[in-house]
Parts: structure tokens; C-alpha cells; sequence
């Protein structure tokens, strides 16, 4: 009989030690040691990528179907308006806080106590376990370096603070750079052309334009200006006026189709930043979204419900389907005196196994 609580005492602890390490995007390579040396201490068939820890479960066949298992160690830097230590561990009630305890620090570890318990077990699925890097900036050496080395995957569960509701789909994020040109001239005369005007015309159909697909679970795509520059005196027409636009996808329309669509439509220069971070979904009736519904409702009596997240995460960069599930809530991610509560640990333990236990792929 599987111990969940002492699962959950070991993950605690783990958690604790990862509080305590200092593990910003890019500066992971002391909290990827202690990762490494926990699955190692548990004879685990470990493996290392730059700041990237992956394991593959025993009696892998490539003739069957392969689950990912993934979370991320990183987290990003803590606001000043911490009010306690943000890297000494403290639990305070059914609360322990610290930061990246919430994201991704519980479902980290949860998952990996999973990959034990699963490990020792009989499946007709191989596993695999990708404790990755960089997942806050969508770094180069996160998972994206870690994908070529891995064997092909059927599908991934994808541990981030959710509340243990199945995120089915997940928004994907592209910043366009655009400038405006006009014709410098004198501010006192009737002369130039002035850049600024003619990107407010622009910012109006990124304001106002509605693409024709809607997503049941993610809405519409979203596009918002955030930043604005222009000029460079107040009696100067200015020649040129650069704006950003974050867009924010669904699962209809990749990146580069919309890019297409703006291009077509606005007279600025427009640069995207990156065509990487997509959409992604899963099917509804896919069998992994089936387990997580059958495991009825909340603790607090809620429905366990679908829905579409409008936060990024490594599922932006994975070319197979995905399913974002994990304790903790979103709301409380990248918060000052971040905290995930002991009881969210052990229950998300405890029904990550009955998901996967019996699965079949």
C-alpha cells in the first residue's frame, strides 16, 4: 500500500531545500544538484542536461506509447514586497511558505514522488520525468535544449499550479515590434508627417480587430498595446513612433498566421520577437484528461472542471499534446510571501498516482 503521507513528508522536505537554494531563470545549477542527488539516492536511472534533470522510468520499450512528466525548478526573482524571508523556509499552520513553493516548487516535487511510485509499477506506457530550467523566461537552455535528447513522446502532463483543475488548453504569447514612420517637420508649420498619428491608426485595428475563430475554452486571440515611444522635442514632428503588441493566441491560429493576418493589415513595420511560444490543447476525451476528471470533485466540493489558462508555461514549446495540472494557485505566482499549503502537496501526491496507476495509453 503506497504511504502518501510519507511521500508527502519527504516532498515537504525536498521542497524546503529547493526554498532555500537560490534558483532564478538561468542560475538553476545548484537546485538541479539537489534534484539530481534525491532521484539518484533512490536508484533512479538519472540524466542531465545543462540545468535540465530527466529520468526515464524502468522497462522502457519504444514500441509503447511514452508520458512525459514535467515541471520546473526555476522561479522568477522575489519583489521587495516580501514580508518574510523569501528563501528561509517557513510553515506557518497547513501553510509553508518561500519562494517557488507555489510555482513550481509543490508540483515539482509531487510529480517527482509520482515518478517513484509509478516507477515500481506494471503499465503499458514508458515515463519519463523532465524537472526542467528556464521554464520562467522560455530559455534556450530549458526545455527546448532538452527535447532533442529525449525519446519521442505520446503526450505530457504538465505540473503547475492549477488547483488540480485540468487546464485542456493553454494561451500562447507572441511580442510584435512595430514602427510607425512619418516625415519630420516643424510643429509650428503645416508640414511633416507625423509618425505618431499614423501609428494610432495602427493601434486601432490591433484594438479592434477580431479574428474569426474563437476558442471554447481559450476565447478570442488578444492583442494588446503595451509600450509606446515617440519624438524627440516638443516643436519636432517626429519621423517615427515604435509600439509593442503582446499577443496572446488560441489553439486555431499558430503564431505565424497571425503574424501573416497583421502584416496584411497595418501599414507599420512589424517584427515579431519570437514565432516559439504556440497554443496548445488536448483533447477532451484524450485518456489522461478522462483520469483527471474521474477523480471527482475538489477537496472543497467544487466541480473538476476543463478550462483554458491564460498563463504560459513549457507547454508553449511542446510538439505533442499536453495537459497543465497541479497544486497551488496561479493567483499566488510570482506574489510576494508566496506559500502552497501542506494539504495541497499530499492530496496532488495522492491523486497524481490514481491518475496514472491503471492509465492506459
Amino acid at each position: 500500500m503506497t504511504d502518501i503521507a510519507q511521500l508527502s513528508s519527504e516532498g515537504r522536505d525536498l521542497l524546503m531545500q529547493l526554498i532555500a537554494t537560490p534558483r532564478v531563470s538561468r542560475s538553476e545549477a545548484s537546485a538541479a544538484d539537489i534534484v539530481e542527488a534525491f532521484l539518484e539516492r533512490r536508484g533512479l536511472d538519472v540524466r542531465r542536461e545543462a540545468n535540465n534533470v530527466w529520468a526515464v522510468a524502468s522497462a522502457y520499450d519504444a514500441s509503447r506509447p511514452t508520458l512525459l512528466l514535467c515541471a520546473h525548478i526555476d522561479t522568477v526573482r522575489p519583489t521587495a514586497a516580501w514580508t518574510r524571508q523569501p528563501h528561509e523556509p517557513l510553515i506557518e499552520g497547513d501553510r509553508l511558505y518561500g519562494i517557488g513553493s507555489n510555482d513550481d516548487g509543490a508540483s515539482l516535487v509531487s510529480l517527482i514522488q509520482t515518478f517513484r511510485v509509478i516507477n515500481a509499477r506494471p503499465r503499458n506506457f514508458n515515463l519519463i520525468l523532465a524537472c526542467t530550467a528556464e521554464e520562467e523566461v522560455s530559455g534556450a537552455d530549458g526545455l527546448t535544449r532538452l527535447i532533442p535528447q529525449l525519446p519521442h513522446i505520446d503526450v505530457a502532463l504538465v505540473g503547475e499550479p492549477t488547483r488540480m483543475q485540468p487546464a485542456v488548453a493553454e494561451r500562447g504569447l507572441m511580442v510584435l515590434d512595430c514602427t510607425a514612420h512619418g516625415r519630420a517637420g516643424h510643429a509650428a508649420r503645416n508640414e511633416g508627417i507625423n509618425a505618431i498619428t499614423e501609428a494610432i491608426k495602427d493601434i486601432g485595428w490591433f484594438s479592434s480587430y477580431r479574428f474569426e475563430k474563437e476558442s471554447q475554452m481559450l476565447g478570442p486571440v488578444k492583442m494588446t498595446t503595451t509600450i509606446i515611444q515617440a519624438g524627440t522635442q516638443h516643436n519636432v514632428i517626429p519621423d517615427t513612433c515604435t509600439f509593442t503588441v503582446d499577443v496572446r493566441s488560441n489553439e486555431f491560429y499558430s503564431n505565424q498566421d497571425i503574424y501573416n493576418i497583421v502584416r496584411a493589415c497595418v501599414k507599420s513595420d512589424v517584427v515579431p520577437r519570437s514565432f516559439r511560444l504556440s497554443s496548445s490543447r488536448i483533447d477532451i476525451d484524450h485518456p489522461l484528461v478522462s483520469r483527471a476528471l474521474a477523480l471527482g470533485p475538489l477537496p472543497d466540493g467544487s466541480p473538476r472542471t476543463p478550462f483554458g489558462s491564460p498563463t504560459l508555461s513549457d507547454q508553449a514549446l511542446m510538439p505533442w499534446p499536453s495537459l497543465k495540472m497541479g497544486p497551488g494557485d496561479s493567483a499566488r505566482s510570482h506574489t510576494a510571501d508566496e506559500y502552497i499549503c501542506l494539504s495541497e502537496l499530499q492530496q496532488a501526491i495522492g491523486q497524481y498516482i490514481t491518475m496514472l496507476d491503471g492509465l492506459s495509453l
